[in-house]
């Protein structure tokens, strides 16, 4: 019994840290695949219906919006809000649990270093959406108004 305990223990990092991405990454790719066959099937049947029709205009219409500048800005914002967020619910838990003792020190050691690499990507996220703001306004600004011309 012992041994089946062992072999469980070892298999939930190897599922979290190697199954669990992988299959999120076959999902992924597979949403993508059916999206874009979705889509074909979609211009197969209007040109079948209707050839005189502008495909290009209908492939603008039916593919995905991209992300403007601005939003991909904000989206690592966002990002690094979050998840500096919880870097440092990490550390004050850490402290918490070690004022209040009877922890295992590894256990604590582990917390804290989960703590601090989180704090240290959501800082990067931050550095990189300021860096990305300043490099990128006159992008930002050349996009925004090409938006607001078209519009009108």
């Amino acid at each position: 019994m012992e041994h089946l305990a062992g072999i469980i223990t070892m298999f939930i990092p190897i599922a979290c840290g190697c199954i669990c991405p992988i299959m999120v990454i076959w999902f992924y790719i597979r949403k993508k695949i059916n999206d874009t066959n979705q889509r074909t099937q979609i211009v197969l049947a209007v040109i079948e219906k209707n050839s005189e029709i502008d495909i290009e205009e209908l492939m603008n219409k039916i593919s995905p919006k991209k992300m403007l500048l601005k939003e991909k800005l904000l989206y690592k914002l966002l990002c690094g809000s979050i998840i500096t967020l919880l870097g440092i619910s990490f550390l004050i838990c850490g402290l918490v649990l070690d004022y209040r003792g009877g922890m295992n020190p590894n256990d604590l050691i582990l917390i804290y270093f989960t703590g601090g690499i989180l704090m240290a990507v959501g800082i990067a996220f931050f550095a990189h959406y300021r860096i990305s703001k300043k490099m990128l306004a006159k992008e930002i600004e050349a996009e925004e108004k090409r938006i607001t011309t078209h519009l009108s």
